[in-house]
């Protein structure tokens, strides 16, 4: 598993694959893209909402606000979700 990091406790993977296996070991179904320091990852959950609002974690790490941007995949149209970072897209 190639993990980059978490987001509010939920795992971003390097593959799609990763995160549509978490997604779906935890009752979700989908994937939805975050950028992360530049690089692209993938969440399970169609999304973030999604992802955040079935898994309960104790566990976050901390991010830069400026270097997220959330994207979701919803039936398989990419869509850029707006608000360009952390606090108001996702």
């Amino acid at each position: 598993m190639s993990l980059i990091t978490n987001i509010n406790g939920i795992p971003l993977f390097t593959t799609i694959e990763e995160a549509i296996a978490w997604g779906s070991a935890n009752g979700l179904s989908g994937y939805h893209q975050h950028s992360y320091q530049g690089q692209q990852g993938y969440m399970g959950g169609s999304t973030h909402n999604a992802a955040t609002g079935s898994f309960n974690s104790n566990q976050q790490t901390a991010s830069t606000p400026a270097t997220m941007n959330f994207t979701q995949n919803n039936s398989g149209n990419n869509s850029n979700s707006g608000g360009g970072g952390y606090g108001g897209g996702y």
